[in-house]
């Protein structure tokens, strides 16, 4: 008996050493994004991290891989879903397959301004998208939505109707959608790397590219094509997401702190963008770069109408509910 009781405490004392040391899982994530040091998503995760370390005592830590040095989106996401990367910050594009829902926000104009495109994500239908998206197969934990700003044509024409877009190939992302949204708008979509752009419009390959103005800046194509018009085509939401796979490894209570530094890194890196789009139009116009406001906004948005069918018309609803939201 005495030998018998001696077993079951031992027994007890295992387990509550189990339970205590998974509680107390320490553990260093590992944070991939494309985007360099300094870049506003980036930043936002590290001020996560900081205070993620700070709320347990050095116990979880984040180390950022920024620029890219972890491998592209493509190959970080294989690596975030397998658990060998932890956080990334990533596009919407590569989670179509599997939450189709996402795509709605890659549509031309489904979001009026930058404005309307916060108060879609930080509402109810942002919580659905990122609940969707962890519900999914994709084994990612969705935790919140970053700026990437408004995407505008720029080129050596100033582009205030589809007219203006006539003759000029213009690069786009390579997603059928993204491409047939210029043709709509007038222009010649072409499909090409980010990497390429550069040198394409360097040697006439393309007559220029759509991007946000800090894009626009950091990679020095303001030097090659030198008209910004603000056609604000498209304005897609990027994501910040968790690796399922460690996320199931974690106590409930530091998957509800990481959510909630989390969706704070949301309004950081929101703050950081609008301060970087700030300074670096200020830059672009002390270069002299010329910036096209008086967009015929309504003509490019009648334009791209059979794109928003064709790819919305399964979305109908959730277009509709998001075309309410004021």
């Amino acid at each position: 008996m005495k030998h018998r009781m001696l077993w079951k405490c031992a027994v007890l004392a295992v387990a509550v050493c189990t339970a205590g040391g998974a509680l107390a899982q320490k553990a260093t994530f590992k944070a991939a994004d494309v985007h360099p040091n300094g870049y506003p998503t980036v930043e936002a995760v590290k001020s996560l991290g900081t205070k993620l370390e700070a709320e347990t005592k050095g116990r979880l830590k984040v180390r950022m891989y920024a620029g890219g040095v972890l491998g592209d989106e493509k190959s970080t996401l294989e690596q975030t879903q397998a658990g060998a990367i932890q956080f990334q910050r990533m596009s919407l594009g590569a989670l179509g397959p599997v939450v189709p829902e996402v795509n709605v926000f890659n549509m031309p104009f489904v979001f009026r301004d930058v404005t309307h495109m916060r108060k879609v994500i930080d509402g109810p239908i942002g919580d659905e998208i990122l609940k969707k998206i962890t519900d999914s197969q994709a084994r990612l934990v969705a935790l919140a939505f970053m700026d990437s700003g408004s995407r505008s044509v720029y080129s050596n024409r100033a582009v205030r109707t589809p007219g203006d877009l006539r003759g000029l190939k213009i690069r786009m992302m390579g997603n059928p959608l993204f491409v047939e949204t210029m043709n709509a708008m007038g222009g010649s979509g072409v499909s090409m790397g980010s990497g390429e752009v550069y040198s394409a419009m360097q040697t006439g390959l393309i007559d220029g590219a759509e991007n946000n103005e800090p894009t626009y800046w950091t990679h020095n194509h303001y030097s090659v094509v030198r008209v910004y018009s603000r056609t604000e085509h498209l304005i897609l939401p990027e994501i910040l997401v968790f690796s399922k796979a460690a996320w199931n490894k974690l106590s409930p209570d530091d998957q509800q702190r990481i959510r909630r530094l989390a969706r704070e890194a949301q309004f950081e890196a929101r703050t950081l963008w609008d301060e970087r789009v700030r300074k670096d139009t200020e830059s672009l116009k002390a270069k002299g770069i010329s910036f096209v406001d008086d967009v015929d906004k309504k003509a490019f948005i009648a334009a791209t109408e059979p794109v928003r069918e064709k790819y919305g018309r399964p979305y109908a609803d959730l277009i509709r509910r998001i075309q309410d939201v004021n």
